[in-house]
Parts: C-alpha cells; sequence; structure tokens
C-alpha cells in the first residue's frame, strides 16, 4: 500500500508539473510547518538536517518558487494568481537551531521563511534572543506573532468562558508590543499556538488586525479557505522525511466546504460528526476516503446531491487529531487532500 501511495504521489508531480499558471495548480500554495533543527533530543519535533537539504535542494531542482507567507496571504487575498509550484517555509516557536541549523541552509539555497516567535520565551534556554531576531529580521526573515507565553487558548475558552476573551487579547497584545519595541514591526500573520484554534479565536485574531493566522491541520492553502485558519503540512518526527516532503507537494486541495460542526472543538458527541459539501467534478467519488490517527480508514457517506457526512469507527484518542479526507481525481493519475482539526480540550 505504501509504495503505492508513494507511485501515485509521483504520478502527481509529474502532472503538476505539467500545468502552466493559468491551471488549478496555480491557485493553491504549499505550506510548510517546521519546529527544531537538528535536535534529535526532541524527535517529534525535529528535522534533521541532511533531510531538510534534500527538500531545499528538491525544491531548487523542480523550479519551486518559494515565497514568504506573507507574500502568498497578500496575493490570494487580492485575488491574484499564485505562481505555479507555489511553496512556504514557515517556523513555530524561535528555536536556536533555526538560526544554527536552518538559516544557513536557507542561505545557500536563497529561500525565504517565516518564523513564529512566542514572544516570553525569547532569550530563554534554547530560544533565539532579541540580538539575534533583529538579524535575522534584516536578514529578510518574515517574522510572525505565536503569542505571548504560548497557551492553550481553546482550553481556556471552554474554561473560564467569561475570562478567556479579555486574558486572550492580553497575551496577543503583549506579544505584538514586544515586537514593536524590539524589532520596530508589528506582525501581521498568527501562528496559534499547538495548531489550535476555535471560531472565536479567530475573530478575536480578526479583530486585532491581522491579515491572516496559520494552524498545523494538513493541506494546501487556498483563497476558498477562512484567512484566519489556514492549513500548514507538519515536518517533524515520523512527518519530516523526503518522501514525505515530495508526496505533500503534489497533493491538490480537495475543494471541501464544512457545514457542521463550526469549529474544531469535540462537544459531547465523540467520535464526531463532519458534514461537509464537496465542489470537484475532477474528484473520482468511489475513491474518497477519511483517515483517523489510530484507526482504519473510513468509507465516507453521500447524503445528498454534494453533501456528504463522515464520522469514525471508535472515540477520537489525544488532544487533538484530524479528519483526513483523500481521493483519487478520475484519470487516477493525482490525489487531493484536505483535513479537518478537532480538538478534545
Amino acid at each position: 500500500m505504501k509504495n503505492r501511495v508513494l507511485l501515485i504521489g509521483l504520478w502527481c508531480l509529474l502532472l503538476l508539473i505539467g500545468i502552466n499558471s493559468t491551471g488549478w495548480a496555480a491557485q493553491h500554495a504549499t505550506v510548510f510547518v517546521y519546529h527544531r533543527f537538528g535536535d534529535s533530543r526532541y524527535s517529534s519535533t525535529n528535522i534533521e538536517l541532511p533531510v531538510f537539504t534534500q527538500q531545499l535542494e528538491y525544491l531548487k531542482q523542480n523550479d519551486y518558487v518559494v515565497l514568504p507567507l506573507g507574500e502568498i496571504v497578500d496575493l490570494l487575498k487580492r485575488g491574484e494568481e499564485l505562481p505555479d509550484k507555489c511553496v512556504a517555509i514557515t517556523v513555530d516557536d524561535g528555536y536556536l537551531t533555526f538560526l544554527t541549523g536552518a538559516m544557513p541552509l536557507l542561505k545557500q539555497y536563497g529561500f525565504p521563511a517565516t518564523l513564529f516567535v512566542n514572544t516570553d520565551s525569547v532569550g530563554g534556554k534554547s530560544y533565539l534572543s532579541w540580538a539575534q531576531l533583529r538579524q535575522l529580521h534584516q536578514d529578510g526573515v518574515e517574522i510572525g506573532n505565536h503569542s505571548a507565553s504560548h497557551p492553550y487558548f481553546v482550553s481556556n475558552e471552554v474554561n473560564g468562558p467569561l475570562t478567556w476573551y479579555a486574558n486572550s487579547f492580553a497575551d496577543i497584545t503583549k506579544a505584538s508590543d514586544a515586537f514593536s519595541d524590539h524589532l520596530g514591526v508589528k506582525p501581521q500573520l498568527f501562528a496559534y499556538p499547538y495548531g489550535e484554534y476555535s471560531p472565536q479565536l479567530e475573530r478575536l485574531i480578526e479583530e486585532l488586525g491581522f491579515e491572516a493566522a496559520v494552524a498545523q491541520q494538513s493541506g494546501a492553502m487556498t483563497k476558498d479557505l477562512s484567512f484566519y485558519s489556514l492549513p500548514r503540512f507538519p515536518m517533524g518526527g515520523p512527518f519530516a522525511t523526503f518522501n514525505g516532503f515530495k508526496n505533500k507537494l503534489a497533493m491538490l486541495p480537495m475543494p471541501v466546504t464544512v457545514k457542521l460542526p463550526k469549529g474544531p472543538v469535540v462537544q459531547k458527541q465523540n467520535p464526531p460528526v463532519l458534514t461537509f459539501t464537496l465542489q470537484g467534478q475532477d474528484i473520482n467519488l468511489n475513491s474518497l476516503r477519511c483517515y483517523v490517527q489510530g484507526q482504519d480508514p473510513v468509507t465516507v457517506e453521500k447524503v445528498d446531491g454534494d453533501l456528504f457526512r463522515v464520522v469514525a469507527k471508535q472515540p477520537l484518542a489525544g488532544r487533538r487529531n484530524k479528519y483526513t479526507l483523500t481521493a483519487q481525481s478520475r484519470d487516477g493519475r493525482c490525489w487531493y487532500w484536505f483535513s479537518h482539526l478537532w480538538v478534545r480540550p
């Protein structure tokens, strides 16, 4: 099965290479999120430097266009076409290994990156200092807001509904003020700690004037998604492989619109039900499947017309889980992908 997935992924990559800038491939960007580089002490969030080098070399050899995330967001919001084979490299948390491990390689290949920093950790053990962040900013690294204290915002919302808004507002504003004081900039991009968000948190981020916010549910970025819960493909631990990187580059965005529920927080029903519409004449509906971590694949139920429903076979495990929808194109040469985040705070 793994060999078959890899083969189809390579077919898909060849298809993407052959589509010109006016085609579907030009309407999405593949965005990756990293944390640590060459730090095997924390395997779940680390990528080994030889693998990262392979990934960057692949981007270069295959003519991918690597842009800062802010530029991609700006193009999408203005309704302009993205470059063909568009990619962004984002990094969360502001660990020192970004400077010591990733930056020399990014400079070597001439690729930009977007670094999301939680400001209370700046200068701490294993974290970048303000002086180092100033130098990175001067070197062209785009800086984003990752909160001040890196809290569990969603848990605070569920457990303290009367105080979470004021506390969240204060935490994010504290980080913005720190960036202004130390770097002379106020970041326009936000990354949710742990990738967790809710509709209420999305509204707060928008009210605070951010242009967009990113999470960590996997998938390609398009103009049809909410700009305050944009997806990224994680590159850490078991996902931080060369083959996994190539396969994610080859995935096309599945044109899904979630109808219910209105957010990722799991309420009383576990496993939760996901109801969505799917617009895609190129998709082979017979191949549509849902993958849940730790469970067997689930067949998606067609309710009526373009309305679908899916529910896991067993209750979701862990604090965070996902329903990942995949399907082949009608000609069998390509995969479509969509992931919905679930949070059990």
